[in-house]
């Protein structure tokens, strides 16, 4: 009886979503740029809250209280804190301006707006092909969650396998069904939903063991170094470095970056970039608090498995945890549907119009557009059943990925002297560092495999991989020092070359305006 009511309640929570987007759809016009950023429309309270919605993930709601209850709630601060400001910072930085530069020019896609600046269609391909590489891990992040949190819920009577199958069924149907019109409404929704749960779910848990001074007094018996600042895992260089990757990270995700293209107005992305840090911190607050306290108060969390669910299952009945579990996993169908749809906007608009068929409908684009939101949800559904990575692994992958793409675009819309070959040059030069650094150890196994071909020249490239792909330098992440790379090969090598005769160095600066 009670694991039919869970799994009602998720269900029906899922289902009221999907509801949504079916109304959103009979208001939607049946055009690409209507379908992909709701035709610029959105006001500040839907921008706002489909931004945060969109990165309420299962990196949000299970890898952060994780990290907490292992590593002491210094999380707050990296995530909370210095996050939302740096995020908040970039938003203004380099969101204005491709708010201004897509309201002129019509842009759709980031990969639009630098091949068009550049006039290279190689370097858009290259931005979406970066871009969807990166987008696969984060999606796969969501159905991991989902299926652990569904397994943990139900104490195993819903297999992992279906609830990351439930999660992906649903947002294939609603990101198919709804756009982004209906993808905004329930993001709405969502985070104003999460918000409330969360505190009242950290409320109703201090309620029942006694206030907050006795779970801290109880997590200082368990684990005294919690309570203090840094540690061994919590160091400046990796708070810092992780703060940083993230929030840029954050502004060159497809699903958010193109929210810099929605609103309706320089007043309502105004608002929404201020407001943006408040509403970091009303949310990470409860949730990796009751990741910390849990510590000391003798939730028992499986192995790999995440606290969350595990303190709401132990300090409050089992339909409020499953509300809660509903509405993260809501959440977390929020940022997949954005991903998806933005991911297919890259694919359409940046490889399939300028390499395959440059003179597509746009009613054919829209179709298209769906069937390949469900060719790439598929294909993430299987490798998130294939052994996949922890989640804050899989996060931590995706958001360094993606920061590597954020200071060569920031150059170019800054600096007129910026060239095709310089951007081009430090996208791929910092990916390629990034990818190095992640897959170090397969790069030495193919080296040590291929020893009898190289003729003696194994132990020095294995030592020369192993000093210059380490992961880490001096306590600095490989994703920030990347990201270094990625700046200075973009000015140096822009200093070095000539503008290509065709780029259009003046479309950035000239002509900009918010009337």
């Amino acid at each position: 009886m009670t694991l039919s009511i869970q799994v009602g309640i998720i269900v029906a929570y899922l289902c009221l979503a999907l509801v949504v987007g079916v109304v959103a759809y009979r208001m939607t016009d049946r055009t690409a740029e209507d379908f992909y950023l709701a035709s610029r429309t959105f006001g500040t309270v839907v921008l706002l809250f489909t931004t945060f919605a969109t990165l309420l993930s299962a990196f949000t709601f299970f890898a952060g209280p994780n990290i907490a209850y292992h590593e002491g709630p210094e999380w707050i601060l990296v995530m909370g804190l210095m996050d939302g400001i740096i995020f908040a910072i970039l938003w203004y930085v380099i969101g204005y301006k491709q708010w201004l530069l897509g309201r002129q020019y019509d842009y759709v896609t980031l990969g639009e707006m630098l091949g068009d600046r550049f006039a290279s269609r190689r370097l858009r391909g290259l931005v979406a092909g970066v871009s969807l590489l990166w987008l696969f891990p984060y999606v796969m992040l969501q159905q991991v969650g989902a299926g652990t949190a569904l397994a943990a819920l139900t104490e195993g009577a819903l297999p992992y396998a279906v609830g990351a199958g439930l999660i992906t069924a649903f947002m294939i149907l609603y990101v198919v069904v709804a756009g982004m019109r209906g993808i905004a409404w329930t993001d709405t929704l969502q985070g104003a939903f999460m918000l409330v749960t969360t505190w009242v779910a950290m409320i109703w848990v201090l309620a029942v063991v006694g206030g907050p001074g006795v779970a801290t007094a109880a997590l200082e018996a368990e684990a005294t170094q919690h309570l203090a600042l840094g540690s061994e895992f919590y160091t400046v260089q990796w708070m810092l470095s992780t703060a940083i990757v993230i929030g840029f990270g954050v502004a060159m995700f497809p699903q958010v970056n193109q929210r810099f293209f929605v609103a309706g107005s320089r007043t309502v992305l105004k608002r929404s970039f201020a407001l943006w840090p408040i509403l970091c911190v009303l949310l990470f607050v409860p949730a990796f608090m009751l990741g910390a306290w849990a510590r000391g108060l003798d939730v028992t969390v499986p192995e790999g498995g995440n606290v969350l669910p595990a303190v709401l299952a132990e300090f409050t009945p089992f339909w409020f945890a499953a509300l809660v579990i509903a509405g993260a996993m809501a959440a977390m169908m929020s940022s997949s549907d954005s991903m998806l749809l933005s991911g297919s906007s890259y694919f359409t608009r940046d490889i399939y119009r300028p390499f395959v068929d440059r003179s597509i409908s746009d009613r054919r684009e829209d179709l298209l557009a769906r069937v390949g939101v469900v060719i790439f949800a598929t294909a993430a559904f299987g490798a998130s059943l294939w052994n996949p990575a922890t989640l804050f692994e899989l996060g931590d992958a995706a958001f360094s990925g993606f920061a590597q793409l954020a200071l060569p675009v920031l150059v170019a819309l800054y600096w007129r002297r910026t060239t095709r070959a310089g951007i081009t040059a430090g996208i791929v030069a910092s990916q390629l560092f990034y990818l190095a650094n992640l897959f170090v150890d397969s790069i030495v196994a193919a080296i040590e495999l291929a020893g009898p071909v190289l003729g003696g020249l194994e132990p020095g490239l294995v030592a020369l991989v192993t000093v210059v792909f380490q992961g880490t330098y001096l306590g600095w992440t490989a994703g920030l020092v990347g990201m270094g790379v990625g700046f200075v090969l973009t000015v140096g090598v822009s200093l070095a070359t000539s503008p290509a005769a065709e780029e259009r160095r003046a479309i950035y600066f000239d002509g900009l305006n918010a009337d």
